[in-house]
């Protein structure tokens, strides 16, 4: 199977759901339950995989992701666009 990797990432977010995360005051759990209410399939194991950059993202799970912590898909996107300018 071939690896799916962006310049050696698996996501660009992981930082900040993290952030995100952690400025809501959410634990790892509680995301998982939010998610859960948005048919989201993921366990605290998946939630921590994201947050180290050992898991990808699919689109639909960027989508509720940032649902489940309130943000923009621009504001979770914000460090891969800094980084990967046009």
């Amino acid at each position: 199977m071939k690896k799916i990797q962006y310049y050696g990432n698996k996501n660009v977010i992981s930082k900040r759901v993290r952030y995100f995360r952690n400025l809501r005051k959410i634990t790892q759990e509680q995301l998982v339950a939010r998610l859960q209410v948005l048919n989201i399939n993921i366990d605290q194991q998946g939630i921590s995989n994201i947050e180290n950059n050992s898991r990808i993202v699919t689109d639909y799970e960027l989508a509720c992701l940032c649902r489940a912590l309130g943000v923009t898909v621009e504001e979770m996107l914000a460090d891969f666009y800094e980084e990967y300018p046009e």
